[in-house]
């Protein structure tokens, strides 16, 4: 290696070499006995040969941390051995995997040291007169040494070290050249990175030349280009890079790995190819993110974290307290609802705005970016962004940190500027690219200009070319091979010039194709003739195993491929497929692929493999999806709603959810009440929110979660279908695809067609490239049009990202072809582009023939002005309204000549420009204008356009405006007429910009007005500046009148207008004067509008029914008029109709008559009623005094006439034992006080309910003053004394204080407030020493003596005369409010507290015998689980609270209640469903439904009143139950029993409530009362059942009702013959035989009593009374 050419005499000179660096301060080369130098910081022969076989990371430390190595690299003379060890030491330091800190460390030492300025180039130069042939031999390795060492240096300090470099590069190729001619074998890679360190040389020296070579200060080190260090390379494979950014790459002193795209030679290999390519593209848009944040890094560093509120970034966008609401299921993936802080971004319009748009990148970070989560924008709505709400999708690997990030995190979001979507399809393809089945290798790697043809051509192919031939020759073209150049027909017969000819000829005979051409010279035209030719002769290039293989269509915009796409669908009907959802065409939307696959779907053609899999597939997503749904509109209902207390139960705490029960007092309870409809159990956390009444907001959040789960199984997916299996179904002869996802899956394409390609970077070529494709063709628009925009401005200059695949290729000398004939743009417009910007450009003749512009005295024309511009707040882009302002009045003066909107184009140069001209261009006027940015128009042609170019500033920046490309675009998409303004004496600065200005000047088609012409007066012109001097052609032509002569003889009333000469869409506004009829009335209408074909005026006539005069119209038949005079006939009731003469007479009378109602009362209202079978409603008070002693403040209606009165609105008002007024209705006892508790002491306040328990406050007593200080708890009774010195401080008014020592200083001063301080309350105010204190509470001011004795007055009474004294808190003796925070009355305060919070207790009841309570109270409603099957809705909402946590002793005692009257209840149920008759079930239904509305109403307290109502009502609803009951059993009864019946029925079913006396004489009618069932009488069924001794259960019946009875156990074990009618009886195994039943109308029995079990049923506890 490099140590062993050098040994020869090594120690002598190392000792040399040694005494030269000690006179340089290094030490002795004297190791100890273990090996290792003495001191550290020797570094000589001895040390760097042992260095030399040591791993490459330790020689990488050890060189780095040695001082020494410094002083040797800057010796001025040393040993040639040395060197060559040197070299291969730090060669071998270079390769170490290791911090890249150390390396950049060691590369900057070599770099400013002699060494490489001197040593190193007399070295290389001694090469060449070596006389010794051994040393001569080593040369080659030590050359490899040395150019890895130079390599090194040169990529990570490219700037500083390339003026050394290069004289080294410069005697490199004489000494290899020497030593090749001696004999001496030079490794051919040797050669490589000698050629490859040259290349890279000349590109740093031309870049230096041109001021764009960057600094070392950049962050950026060179890769070498051939790959030559593996290490690095293995470490650094591209295809392992991830596409994310690592939290790494964020650190400041790191420096990414890259290598220029090499624009004048090919590369090494693919690998090299694709890596430089992807490393690039994966800076160009990580490189904002990184700076971005490392900028916001050091601001938040130095200012502060909310400086980033206020601070303004270059490459990224802000977004604070950032949070996830919430997940949502989308076709992309599951999303997150983010919502972060909009305030800071109050200015941004988001309608128009790039932020947050979709696909852009956003990085969140909750620790000041050491970590971080990525995102991609999923969805924006404006409206939404505008309230701070945006939907993302995460990275996968942030997706996996999501589960470690707490809910509520606030989060850093930054948005990187690179629009991230654009590159990431691209990245993952280049990383996907298989690099040995690269296509056009050959031509894009290894840059050989030898283009093969296509490899399906063989000698005896032919192309038939007559499809696109002229149509004169399509029947002469015969077919041909086209790779014979004889052979090929003349460019007249396919109507080609010259240039589009040999363009058409190398696209079919070459695999490689590229036609360059100028704006205009058809490239389109050619493209589509060639597209022709390859698809009418698809059979050449599709192969037996691909089968028909399809073209891919690929252009810059997607209105290029509309384009493009509609031009081939005009020869191929049918089999195109347009991808991408972005397509405006309605020509091409059936060929939608998305318009397909649904197509497919409803053809249900599907293969049948896809279609199970698929179905497989959707179902399992939908499940997961539905899951997902469930729980995010759970989540979101947090956001929107109120979510019910028992969604909350498991997430509250017991506590909590105790106080969440003690019901809220509702104001005005009675306002909600809704009779008639169905009362919902209230939620409890609405009603504590005081929202109870408000139900819509519970019920959107409780109907979300189900309209979620309903439609989503409606919503069909729109995923895409594989391509590939599905091609013979879409009859994919051709496909046809745009590159919006440049990885979706395609068949393999064998022929390609591109479009504007020097606008795409190379990494977006390569990633869409197949190993079959066989026929490249490619289009662009030649050397002066836009090129590939890259983010990064370094970059794109000084590592060449801005140069396209196929600028590249030309500059290698590809063989191309030039279009030298422009068929676009008048020779006027034309003549800015040549000579300035192409030297040659030729006008086909079809553009001499354009007809001149409208309006206008010119077709070109620059309208100058020095108007600046404005700079966009967000963004770095820039607006001038001027210029908005007046190309928007312009293009409205266009259209009034005549002009389609879509004849119009308006472009101009920025972003910010484009949103002002939106907002100044409102839809109604505009529909149909074009408005674009330059840079989004490449490709585009338009009759008229109107330039805006924007710059116009004092510093004389023109910006993007002195790249001839953009202005070769901008200048060249006009056909007609060209109009521009802009700032010319700033422009005119740039070369190119004075250039056209002299040639406009020459023409007189440049200034600062332009002029106007009317089309009607040609004499009348108007000069136009600005904007406003528009308002001179109001019309579009001039001031003077229209004077033309309508059809109707009027005359046109506008201005005159160029629109329209010949009026056939002027509406004349004058009056019409036709006449219509024969009495000669004219025509009401504006005579532009038609004539009715009937006379529409209003006359007077006569009707013959009734001969009354009415107005009609003057055409209209009286007979079918409708009188309106009122009606003279009298209705049966005698009262005068209300309704008119020509319409039928009421059937209602309205008129007010007095009307007796079923309720005793009177009441005025409608006639009809005294027929009607209904009523109208008593509105009589009730007045009735209630059990409480108020009077009912109900209506009779609305009581049911007593039945159920209203429940007490007068309000308690009585003191509670918390000292507030109770505000319930009137109820025998007050419940707890629901008021917020106003208990706090200095240390905190009690957050629970005044009627709760208060937990006592165990903090220090803060009662202290300098005299003496309280040692108990705050909330025990104090052990100190109050203090009655004088407070020593003085007054905000410099007054002494009136206070006490150690209280708080009262407000108010005896000087400066005498008249309110000396107020006699107690007496003793007014003495001059009199002092004061302040009650905290409620402000007032007492003399502290006196209130000192009251507080103290019930402790005294108590203790001397054993009064009882009331258990209250002391108030304030002048307003009664009750004191609470004064420290020094804590001790009577405290005293008060305990004994109050004593009663609370008492009052809510024990928590042991409440719970006890509770338990005996399920108990027994379980056991009544038999009134589930008649009560299910009730009985689960009993359940449901009773099973609630947190209930009092009064809340039990309600529920109490409830139970025994839902118990009787039910028992009246039972009788409803199985022994009342149809007939009498429904009236039955209805009041039994009643009385459980009533009873189970929120307000139902069980008051004296509300028990009495209950109790009455159930009672009379009992005993018609009996009755009804009776009557089902009964079998022709006589008629005085329906006379007896009819009178208890009108007793039960009468107004009013239902008495004692009531109830006394129904029960004593109905044991009167007989009703015969069985043809017998009472007595003798009771003789019959008696005497048989048998217990309920034995009687039965036949099918036809006839009586018998089984003995024994009462069960069927035997079939008999009934004796009255032969029907089978009896039946076997205890089951009776079809039709048999017991006979309940004998005994009573509802069950046969052949069982235990059945036996008691007979008994249940549900019957109802038995009748016998």
């Amino acid at each position: 290696m490099g140590a062993a050419g050098g040994r020869r005499g090594g120690e002598r000179r190392d000792g040399d070499v040694g005494g030269r660096l000690k006179r340089n301060g290094a030490s002795s080369d004297s190791t100890s006995r273990d090996g290792t130098p003495h001191g550290g910081h020797w570094l000589g022969y001895k040390t760097l040969e042992e260095l030399s076989g040591k791993d490459p990371a330790q020689v990488a430390i050890t060189l780095s941390s040695n001082p020494a190595l410094k002083a040797m690299l800057d010796e001025r003379e040393m040993r040639q051995d040395l060197v060559q060890l040197l070299c291969f030491v730090l060669g071998k330091a270079f390769q170490a995997q290791t911090d890249r800190a150390t390396l950049q460390h060691l590369a900057d030492t070599v770099k400013n040291s002699g060494f490489l300025r001197t040593i190193l180039p007399h070295y290389v130069a001694s090469m060449a007169s070596e006389p010794n042939p051994d040393r001569r031999d080593q040369y080659p390795l030590h050359l490899d040494n040395i150019l890895a060492v130079v390599f090194e240096v040169l990529k990570t300090f490219p700037a500083s070290s390339v003026q050394s470099v290069s004289m080294l590069v410069m005697l490199l190729p004489n000494s290899i050249n020497t030593l090749r001619a001696s004999g001496v074998d030079i490794n051919p890679q040797t050669d490589e990175k000698l050629q490859e360190l040259q290349g890279l040389v000349n590109h740093l020296q031309e870049k230096s030349r041109e001021g764009t070579l960057r600094s070392d200060k950049d962050t950026y080190s060179l890769l070498h280009a051939a790959g030559e260090n593996p290490g690095a390379e293995e470490q650094q494979n591209y295809k392992t890079l991830p596409i994310y950014p690592t939290p790494e790459e964020f650190q400041e002193e790191q420096r990414p790995f890259l290598r220029p795209n090499l624009t004048s030679r090919h590369y090494a290999s693919t690998h090299i190819y694709l890596d430089t390519h992807f490393r690039l593209l994966r800076e160009d848009f990580v490189r904002p993110l990184r700076e971005g944040i490392q900028q916001l890094i050091r601001s938040q560093r130095d200012v502060g974290r909310n400086d980033a509120r206020n601070a303004r970034f270059d490459d990224i966008r802000v977004y604070l307290d950032t949070r996830l609401v919430v997940p949502k299921c989308t076709l992309d993936g599951i999303a997150f609802i983010v919502q972060f802080d909009p305030q800071p971004l109050k200015f941004v319009r988001w309608e128009n705005s790039k932020r947050l748009i979709y696909g852009s990148l956003v990085c969140l970070s909750c620790d000041n970016f050491a970590t971080f989560l990525f995102a991609t924008v999923a969805q924006r709505d404006p409206e939404e962004l505008q309230n701070g709400r945006v939907q993302l999708i995460f990275s996968k690997e942030s997706r996996d940190k999501l589960v470690t990030i707490q809910t509520d995190q606030s989060f850093l979001m930054v948005e990187t500027t690179a629009y991230f979507e654009a590159y990431r399809y691209v990245l993952e393809g280049l990383q996907e690219q298989e690099e040995a089945h690269m296509p056009f290798q050959r031509y894009i790697v290894d840059c050989n200009s030898d283009v093969l043809p296509p490899a399906y051509l063989n000698q005896n192919d032919s192309y038939n070319l007559s499809d696109i031939a002229d149509p004169e020759y399509k029947g002469t073209i015969q077919p041909f091979h086209c790779l014979k150049p004889e052979a090929w027909p003349q460019m007249e017969e396919f109507g080609l010039d010259e240039s589009q000819m040999r363009a058409l000829q190398l696209a079919l005979t070459k695999e490689l194709a590229i036609i360059q051409g100028p704006p205009g010279t058809g490239k389109t035209y050619v493209g589509l003739k060639i597209a022709q030719a390859l698809l009418t002769n698809n059979s050449l290039w599709s192969s037996e195993l691909l089968g028909d293989a399809p073209m891919l269509v690929v252009c810059y915009t997607n209105h290029a491929l509309d384009q493009f796409l509609e031009g081939i669908h005009k020869f191929l009907p049918d089999g195109i497929v347009r991808v991408g959802g972005r397509s405006s065409s309605e020509v091409l939307k059936r060929f939608n692929l998305r318009e397909l696959t649904k197509s497919l779907k409803s053809r249900r053609i599907m293969p049948h493999h896809l279609s199970s899999a698929y179905n497989g597939i959707y179902s399992d997503l939908h499940q997961e999806e539905m899951e997902i749904q469930s729980q995010a509109v759970k989540l979101e209902c947090t956001l929107k709603g109120v979510i019910r207390e028992l969604f909350l139960e498991r997430f509250i705490s017991e506590e909590h959810w105790g106080s969440l029960h003690r019901h809220p007092d509702v104001h005005n309870q009675d306002e909600f009440v809704i009779f008639g409809e169905k009362k919902k159990k209230p939620c409890l956390i609405m009603e504590w929110l005081g929202i109870g009444s408000t139900v819509f907001q519970q019920r959107e959040t409780e109907e979300a979660i189900f309209t979620a789960m309903e439609t989503g199984e409606e919503e069909e997916d729109d995923d895409m279908i594989d391509i590939a299996e599905e091609a013979e179904l879409i009859q994919a002869e051709r496909y046809v695809d745009d590159t919006e996802d440049h990885r979706s899956d395609r068949d393999k394409e064998r022929a390609r067609v591109m479009e504007e390609t020097l606008r795409e970077v190379q990494d977006m070529m390569l990633a869409t490239m197949f190993e079959d494709t066989q026929i490249q063709l490619e289009q662009n628009e030649g050397g002066f049009q836009l090129r590939p925009s890259a983010t990064v401005y370094e970059l794109a200059k000084n590592f060449n990202l801005e140069v396209s695949m196929f600028e590249r290729l030309i500059k290698m000398n590809f063989p191309y072809v030039r279009l030298n004939y422009q068929h676009r743009m008048r020779p006027d417009i034309a003549c800015l582009l040549t000579p300035h910007i192409y030297d040659e450009l030729q006008n086909h003749p079809s553009v001499l023939d354009y007809e001149n512009i409208k309006g206008l005295n010119t077709n070109l024309f620059f309208v100058e002005h020095k108007h600046l511009e404005e700079e966009i707040r967000d963004g770095k882009s820039h607006q001038n309204k001027h210029e908005a302002k007046f190309v928007v009045a312009l293009c409205q003066y266009l259209l009034l000549q005549g002009y389609k909107p879509e004849q119009i184009t308006i472009l101009t140069t920025y972003t910010g420009q484009f949103q002002c001209l939106r907002t100044l261009m409102p839809a109604k006027a505009f529909t149909g204008v074009k408005v674009h940015v330059v840079d989004k128009y490449q490709g585009e042609e338009n009759d008229i356009v109107l330039l805006s170019l924007v710059r116009s500033n004092a510093q004389g920046k023109v910006g993007f405006l002195n790249i001839p490309n953009r202005v070769c675009v901008a200048l060249s998409r006009a056909k007609k007429g060209l109009y521009c303004i802009g700032n010319s004496a700033m422009l005119g600065k740039v070369k190119l910009w004075s250039n056209i200005f002299h040639t406009l000047r020459g023409k007189d088609q440049m200034g600062t007005a332009l002029t106007l012409c009317c089309q009607n007066h040609p004499d009348r012109r108007v000069t136009v500046s600005c904007a406003a001097d528009f308002d001179q052609a109001p019309e579009g032509g001039c001031k003077e009148p229209c004077d033309f002569r309508l059809e109707c003889g009027h005359v046109c009333a506008m201005v005159c207008h160029p629109i329209d000469p010949e009026h056939k869409k002027y509406k004349c506004l004058k009056k019409c004067e036709k006449v219509l009829c024969d009495l000669k009335h004219k025509c009401p209408y504006k005579c532009g509008k038609a004539c009715p074909k009937e006379c529409p005026v209003k006359v007077e006539k006569s009707i013959p029914k009734c001969w009354h005069k009415q107005t009609m119209p003057c055409h209209q038949d009286p007979e079918t008029c409708v009188c309106q005079e009122p009606c003279q006939k009298m209705l049966q009731c005698l009262h005068p109709c209300d309704s008119v003469c020509g319409a039928p007479c009421t059937s209602k009378c309205t008129v007010k008559v007095p009307l007796t109602l079923k309720c005793g009362h009177s009441k005025l209202d409608s006639c009809y009623y005294k027929t009607a079978k209904d009523e109208p409603n008593c509105s009589a008070p009730c007045n009735q005094q209630l059990k409480c002693g108020h009077t009912c403040k109900g209506t009779c209606h609305g009581c049911h006439q007593g039945r159920y009165h209203q429940v007490c609105a007068h309000r308690c008002e009585r003191l509670l034992i918390c000292s507030h007024k109770c505000r319930e209705p009137c109820l025998p006892g007050c419940p707890s006080c629901t008021r917020p508790c106003e208990n706090r002491c200095i240390h905190s306040k009690c957050k629970k309910q005044c009627g709760q328990p208060c937990a006592p406050c165990v903090e220090p007593c803060a009662w202290e003053c300098p005299h003496q200080r309280c040692t108990k708890h705050c909330h025990e009774p104090c052990d100190r004394l109050p203090c009655y010195q004088p407070c020593d401080r003085n007054l905000p008014c410099g007054h002494p204080c009136i206070g006490l020592c150690g209280e708080k200083c009262p407000n108010r001063c005896r000087i400066c407030h005498r008249d309110e301080v000396t107020e006699i309350f107690f007496g003793s105010e007014d003495e001059p020493d009199a002092l004061f204190v302040q009650l905290e509470d409620c402000g007032h001011i007492v003399e502290s003596s006196s209130m000192d004795t009251y507080m103290g007055m019930d402790d005294a009474r108590q203790a001397n005369e054993g009064e009882e004294v009331a258990i209250k808190l002391k108030e304030c003796p002048k307003c009664r409010t009750p004191i609470r925070k004064n420290l020094r009355y804590g001790t009577h305060i405290n005293r008060s507290l305990t004994e109050i919070e004593k009663v609370k207790e008492k009052i809510n009841g024990c928590p042991t015998d409440i719970e006890q309570k509770k338990t005996t109270l399920e108990k027994q409603w379980r056991e009544m689980r038999k009134l589930q099957q008649y009560l299910p809705i009730e009985y689960l909402q009993i359940e449901g609270e009773l099973s609630a946590r947190h209930v009092t002793e009064k809340d039990l005692w309600v529920l109490e209640n409830k139970m025994a009257f839902l118990e009787r209840v039910g028992k009246l149920k039972k009788v409803q469903k199985e022994q009342i008759s149809s007939v009498q079930v429904i009236g039955f239904k209805a009041k039994v439904k009643t009385l459980l509305k009533w009873l189970l109403d929120a307000r139902q307290k069980f008051t004296d009143q509300q028990v009495s109502d209950l109790q009455s009502e159930l009672e009379r609803l009992t005993l018609l139950a009996e009755l009804e009951a009776r009557c089902y059993m009964r079998r022709g009864e006589s008629a005085m029993v329906d006379d007896d019946i009819e009178v208890i029925r009108s007793v039960l079913e009468k107004p009013g409530p239902f008495t004692e006396q009531d109830e006394v004489h129904v029960k004593r009618l109905l044991k009167d009362l007989r009703i015969p069932t069985l043809g017998i009488s009472e007595n003798e069924r009771k003789m019959i059942v008696s005497a048989m001794k048998m217990q309920p259960g034995h009687w039965y019946k036949c099918p036809n009702g006839h009586i018998y009875v089984i003995t024994e156990c009462g069960g069927a074990t035997e079939s008999r013959q009934c004796t009255e009618c032969n029907a089978t009886i009896g039946g076997a195994n205890h089951t009776l035989a079809t039709g048999n039943q017991v006979a309940s109308e004998m005994d009573g029995a509802q069950h046969g009593a052949w069982s235990e079990a059945n036996n008691l049923r007979n008994y249940d506890p549900l019957d109802p009374i038995r009748f016998y």
